[in-house]
């Protein structure tokens, strides 16, 4: 079991290379033995998941030159342009949208199972579609919803720290009497019902349990477009505030959805080239915590001993590697029913449209924190 997660973990991180653009069509991938290194697994276990890959179109091989990135997710979102990434499920009954920022990986099909598995239950059925987290994209998938006459509508933001241009939308789901909700963030101009997270919160139970543990070089990474990113920043300096600790320059390092995953590494990566060291490391999720862990791997550093890692989601990806990460929960599936509910409700006229829900998170500590060595540099 142990080896299939592995192997899972390292076919999913390859296929979230491709598919978020920081492996691009005819690019050259890892070598067999840096993905060994990287995340540290077997030869055995790189080779099945990579030959997978090639099997299914996702990559290829030359001979005497390596295994490259194929053009499969290009041709894909091509033929997907218009209405982008809609999915329709069941034919029966009432229909809800669905309009998230991504809908295959990390926590998404969990969020997504959770819907799906009530509004099917009811007898609904369901239109999928995904942002990408861009603007234009949003407005093609609310344009494609509203035309295919949907009764209710749940909604993740696209850049939800940002003026969204796509208000008027929304506006005119009201003015049609069309029940909407939002879940992980929402539109502060708009003000609608929500499910979200305490994310500030969040941010800062992850900071303080690395204070507590006697740290006090702390990086903080953090993506900025969307509100999650912005109040987990927000948790990260009042744990330095309520914990009188020192600020220090260029301790938060930030970036947006145009941003690559390597670039943050990279700059991350400055810092262990200084004689002062950072000592710990929160991540605005888990996803970003795994590729920081492979990165201090590269420079013979080691997780907890050296440098202790916090992640955010408790996604899977948690404890797909050796390094079991502490993370920051995320209700995920339970989001998902509870959104489902509240939308099958509105839609049936038996509860009130006002409603919104805050998740307290938790913090859930496996090894990859630990108590500074009092010596450390």
């Amino acid at each position: 079991m142990a080896q299939k997660t592995k192997y899972n973990m390292v076919k999913e991180k390859i296929t979230e290379w491709i598919t978020s653009g920081t492996v691009q069509p005819g690019e050259k991938i890892y070598s067999e033995n840096e993905l060994v290194k990287m995340f540290g697994v077997s030869r055995h276990t790189v080779r099945q998941a990579v030959g997978d890959l090639v099997h299914e179109g996702w990559l290829y091989r030359e001979q005497g030159a390596g295994t490259f990135c194929s053009n499969k997710m290009f041709e894909s979102s091509q033929e997907a342009e218009a209405p982008p990434k809609a999915q329709r499920l069941n034919t029966n009954g009432k229909n809800i949208g669905v309009i998230t920022t991504y809908i295959s990986d990390y926590i998404f099909p969990s969020i997504i199972k959770g819907i799906e598995s009530y509004l099917t239950a009811q007898g609904y059925s369901l239109t999928f579609a995904c942002t990408d987290n861009d603007v234009e994209k949003e407005k093609q998938c609310l344009e494609t919803m509203l035309s295919r006459n949907i009764n209710g509508l749940i909604v993740e933001p696209t850049r939800s720290s940002n003026y969204n241009p796509n208000i008027q939308y929304y506006l005119q789901l009201e003015q049609n009497n069309i029940p909407y909700l939002m879940i992980n963030q929402y539109y502060s101009q708009l003000m609608p019902p929500h499910i979200i997270m305490n994310d500030e919160h969040g941010g800062f139970i992850a900071t303080e349990h690395v204070i507590k543990l006697g740290h006090e070089k702390i990086i903080g990474l953090f993506k900025t477009d969307d509100l999650q990113g912005v109040n987990r920043m927000q948790g990260f300096i009042r744990a330095f505030r309520e914990n009188n600790l020192s600020f220090f320059p260029d301790m938060v390092i930030t970036y947006t959805t145009e941003d690559k995953d390597s670039n943050v590494v990279e700059r991350l990566q400055e810092f262990f080239k200084k004689e002062n060291k950072p000592t710990a490391i929160v991540c605005y999720n888990d996803q970003l915590a795994l590729q920081v862990i492979f990165m201090l791997r590269g420079l013979g550093l080691k997780v907890p001993e050296d440098v202790s890692i916090v992640g955010y989601d408790d996604s899977s990806l948690a404890e797909a590697t050796d390094i079991k990460l502490t993370s920051v929960s995320h209700p995920k599936m339970d989001m998902g029913i509870e959104a489902a509910k509240w939308i099958v409700s509105a839609v049936e006229k038996r509860g009130t449209n006002e409603h919104s829900t805050i998740y307290e998170p938790e913090l859930v500590v496996r090894n990859s924190t630990a108590a500074l060595v009092k010596n450390h540099n």
